[in-house]
C-alpha cells in the first residue's frame, strides 16, 4: 500500500510539460498529428489549444493539471489496462485520471479510430 501512495505522489508532482513531448512523440511516430493528439487531451480534459500551451508554459503538475481541468463525462468509459494497471480499479482519482490520458494516448498512437477513442456513440 505503501508503495502505492509513493506512486500517486510521483504522479501528483510530476509536470504535464515533461510528459506532453512524450505523448506527442508517441502519436507522431505511429503517424497520427499533433492536432490528433491535442483533440483527444482537450475531449478529456476541456482545454483548448491556448489553455493547453499555457500549461506546458507554466510547467503545472499533474495534480493542477487535472485540478483545472474539466473531466468530460464519458470518461469513465475509458478502462483496460495500462503500464500494467486497470485503470478502473485505481482507486486514486488523480492517478485514474493520468491514466486515463495514457490510455487515450496509446489508443491514438495504435491507430484506433477517433470516434472510437472519444467514446462517440
Amino acid at each position: 500500500m505503501n508503495n502505492a501512495n509513493n506512486h500517486d505522489e510521483r504522479m501528483a508532482k510530476m509536470t504535464f510539460a515533461s510528459v506532453y513531448p512524450h505523448y506527442l512523440t508517441k502519436a507522431e511516430k505511429k503517424g497520427r498529428t499533433k492536432e490528433e493528439l491535442h483533440q483527444v487531451i482537450e475531449w478529456l480534459t476541456g482545454y483548448d489549444e491556448e489553455k493547453l500551451q499555457a500549461l506546458i508554459a507554466d510547467k503545472v503538475t499533474f495534480e493542477t493539471f487535472f485540478q483545472q481541468a474539466t473531466l468530460h463525462p464519458n470518461a469513465h468509459l475509458i478502462t483496460g489496462k495500462i503500464c500494467g494497471y486497470r485503470i478502473e480499479e485505481i482507486e486514486n482519482p488523480l492517478t485514474q485520471q493520468v491514466r486515463y490520458l495514457d490510455k487515450l494516448v496509446d489508443e491514438l498512437a495504435n491507430g484506433r479510430k477517433m470516434e472510437k477513442i472519444l467514446r462517440v456513440a
